[in-house]
Order: structure tokens, then sequence, then C-alpha cells
């Protein structure tokens, strides 16, 4: 197993964690793949109010919530003080659970963030969530929130990351470092798109490897990354766990540069 990212409270989750977005279609798979993850080392299970997912985490923990780390994230227009708090007990019932362990702003919208993090700060006193953080946001709005009263207690900052989105190195991911702030990287497959790249096949070739568990691998190459990839089946599962098995060598990570060409320059953050 690779090394493990430490939050500021000091617990502990793989790299690797399991994305939920857009389940639902096949729920009894779905559950039965996100307990085979827990069973792997994979407990860091991602959701949202918006993927209506709560349930199916809910119900694939159940039995096995110590286990597991839960994330959750309010959506932008119920991110008023009291929108937040109202967001964040209607979470907790769907996930029939006591408490989430990382609760974030999902994206930037009309509140103020004061107001939200108010409003998270006041979750994480009364024991409904263990930490707080962002998504979606880049440096200048991360310089914003840290900031504010116990805005230094942000734990996390989900933001897109793959091959093909790689804006965050030139800067986000170093200030993130600095401050202690792990970033959690969505869609980290970029949809799958690049499953058949060939400069990621050859690679996959030398580990024995496939091109998926490469660009896990790859995103988790770093001290402060967690990678949280989707997968509806139990296959899928086991062949995304694999790739924390994978050390990419000097020469991987130059054909990747050469394929993918890391930032020069500053890049708006892409996402929501």
């Amino acid at each position: 197993m690779k090394r493990l990212i430490t939050f500021q409270n000091g617990q502990q989750v793989c790299p690797l964690g399991q994305g939920t977005y857009q389940m639902g279609r096949r729920r009894n798979e779905e559950i039965q793949a996100l307990r085979r993850g827990i069973d792997m080392g994979l407990t860091l299970i991602d959701t949202a109010e918006m993927y209506n997912t709560e349930d199916i985490v809910g119900e694939a923990v159940r039995g096995c919530r110590d286990k597991a780390f839960i994330v959750s994230k309010v959506l932008p227009s119920n991110a008023s003080y009291e929108g937040t708090k109202r967001a964040c007990e209607r979470s907790l019932k769907r996930l029939a659970t006591d408490y989430i362990d990382l609760y974030l702003l999902h994206w930037i919208g009309r509140y103020p963030f004061a107001e939200t993090v108010g409003a998270l700060v006041e979750l994480q006193r009364e024991g409904k969530i263990r930490q707080w953080g962002m998504s979606n946001l880049d440096v200048a709005d991360m310089e914003h929130i840290i900031s504010l009263p116990h805005g230094i207690d942000c734990a996390a900052n989900q933001v897109l990351y793959n091959l093909n989105d790689r804006g965050i190195e030139f800067d986000l991911i170093p200030w993130c470092e600095r401050h202690l702030i792990p970033i959690m990287a969505y869609t980290p497959l970029g949809e799958g798109r690049l499953r058949n790249n060939h400069v990621l096949a050859e690679i996959a070739h030398r580990h024995n490897a496939t091109p998926i568990q490469i660009m896990l691998a790859w995103t988790m190459r770093t001290q402060n990354v967690i990678a949280i990839p989707k997968a509806s089946s139990v296959a899928h599962v086991e062949e995304n766990a694999h790739s924390l098995e994978i050390a990419l060598t000097e020469e991987d990570i130059r054909d990747i540069d050469k394929a993918f060409p890391a930032p020069a320059k500053k890049i708006p953050l892409a996402g929501w």
C-alpha cells in the first residue's frame, strides 16, 4: 500500500478513494463495488447532495461505518449560514450516519464565504462533521478562505485534475502543499477518454498494468493528492486498487510530460 494522506486533524486515508458521481443506474452492483473498495482499503467515499448518491453510500457503509471516510458537499445555492446547516442535516439523514468526515462547499455561489464557513465551523463544533473544506476553488479564493476566522482549519480542496487538465500544478498544488491542505482530484481518468492512448498503453505494458492504472498512479505520484475515480463494478474497483502498487519511473514521467505537457503559466481553474 502506498503512503497515507494525513489531514490536519491527524486522520489518515489512502490516496485512492471512490467517487459516486452519476451512480444510481445499477444500485446493487454499485453498493457491492463500494464495499469491495472499503475492503481493499479505499475507505474515502465521495458524494454530494447534488449527486443523489448519499443514500447509496449510506447503504454501502452500513455495518462498517467506522472504516469509512465519507465526504459530502453542500450546493452553493444552499450555502447560506442556515442553509448550510439544514443541508448538512438532510445529508446526514440520507447517509444514515451521525457525522460526515469531511463536508465541502461544492463551488462558489452567491453567499459570502464567511457565512458558509461560519456554518461549517458550527457544524464541526456540534460534532456533525469532523472536518470541512472547499471544492473548485483557485488560489485567490483559497487565500480568502484561510484569512477568515477559523479559515486555517480548511482541510481540503477538491478540484478537477487529470492528464488533460494539469493547470493546478502551476500554483494551486504548490499553494496547498505549503498550507498542508490535501488536494482531492475528481475525474482523474478524464472520463475514460485516454484509456486507448498509445503512450499510456506503452507505459502500462512496462508495468504489466492497464492505462487506467497508469493514470491513477500518475495522479497519486505526489504527496498531497487523493484520486477519487468512480467505479461502478467490483472488477473496476479492483483494477483501480492495483494502481497503488505501481511506482512510475523517471522515464515514465518524461514520456507522460511529453505527451501531456505540464502548464508553463497560470491557467484558470477548470471544473464547475
